[in-house]
């Protein structure tokens, strides 16, 4: 698949993580974007109103044995005609032109294991729900970690194999915080759209913070500031602030506005922190190794 194609179903479907690839460099922007594309289109399959349960167990099932037996471009999305809106059945189409591009990739092992655990987190979540009864605390830290610790996890691999002088702490390290400031993003989402999740019969978290999960968001999203200072200034950096930065805000909104049914962040807010990482940037190449 052509870069431009990929660019354009990045812009349809990625929303904020696009302007995040937008400022990696393309050894970084060109294996996260195939990531989360195939993840994005497992995910409009798991959680299609308009697909009997049946069949999109079945096909994450079908999913996970390709994927475990690293076949990943055996498997054949099924999808009826006008299951799915146009652009969600873009998406869905482009996967075997995605996975033949991967195919090429010196970094398909790393986009395989990551959709690995993003799939499991899918089929744990179709098991899971509809119900009642929101997430204990270690289903919740489970989930977290399959869809979003992962995602934390890869992009260090990343970094280390494409810029390894942008990491300032060791990999293991980096890892592990890299894992925990994916989980604070994923719980930021969770209790950012819990009050829709809960119409959909998808209970991940109690009403108000009865468990602490403010709590939680923020420890997990403070291994994420650690993280940021285990990388040198640039580009890696820049983009790795940026979610952070939206999510500090999203989570401080959420706490004075408890029962919003959904916060957000103005577009203005959005585009000062981008001026603001690209104005750094422009500092002396001395003070910007990694850049």
């Amino acid at each position: 698949m052509e870069a431009r194609e990929i660019r354009h179903l990045l812009r349809d479907h990625a929303r904020t993580f696009a302007l995040t690839l937008g400022i990696l460099p393309r050894s970084l922007s060109a294996p996260l974007g195939l990531a989360y594309l195939l993840a994005r289109a497992s995910d409009t399959i798991a959680d299609s109103g308009t697909i009997p349960r049946e069949r999109r167990t079945a096909q994450l099932e079908e999913l996970n044995a390709a994927l475990a037996g690293n076949s990943p471009e055996s498997w054949q999305p099924k999808i009826r005609p006008g299951e799915l809106c146009d652009r969600e059945e873009d998406l869905i189409h482009s996967v075997p032109r995605l996975l033949a591009t991967l195919k090429g990739s010196l970094d398909r092992e790393e986009v395989i294991n990551l959709w690995k655990s993003i799939v499991e987190g899918q089929r744990f979540d179709l098991a899971r729900f509809p119900s009642e009864v929101p997430l204990g605390r270690d289903e919740l830290e489970y989930y977290c970690g399959l869809v979003a610790g992962s995602v934390g996890k890869t992009w260090t691999l990343l970094i280390a194999k494409h810029a390894p002088q942008t990491l300032l702490y060791s990999e293991e390290e980096m890892k592990c915080l890299g894992c925990d400031y994916g989980k604070g993003l994923q719980l930021l989402n969770m209790l950012r759209d819990r009050i829709e999740d809960r119409v959909l019969g998808r209970r991940y978290v109690e009403g108000g913070d009865p468990a602490g999960l403010f709590e939680l968001a923020e420890t997990w999203l403070r291994s994420g500031e650690k993280y940021l200072t285990g990388l040198r200034p640039g580009r890696v950096l820049m983009a790795t602030v940026l979610p952070h930065d939206l999510a500090a805000r999203t989570l401080r909104a959420i706490k004075r506005s408890p029962n919003v049914a959904r916060v957000s962040i103005p577009r203005s807010e959005v585009r000062t922190l981008l001026c603001r990482g690209v104005l750094s940037l422009g500092l002396p190449r001395r003070w910007n190794p990694a850049s």
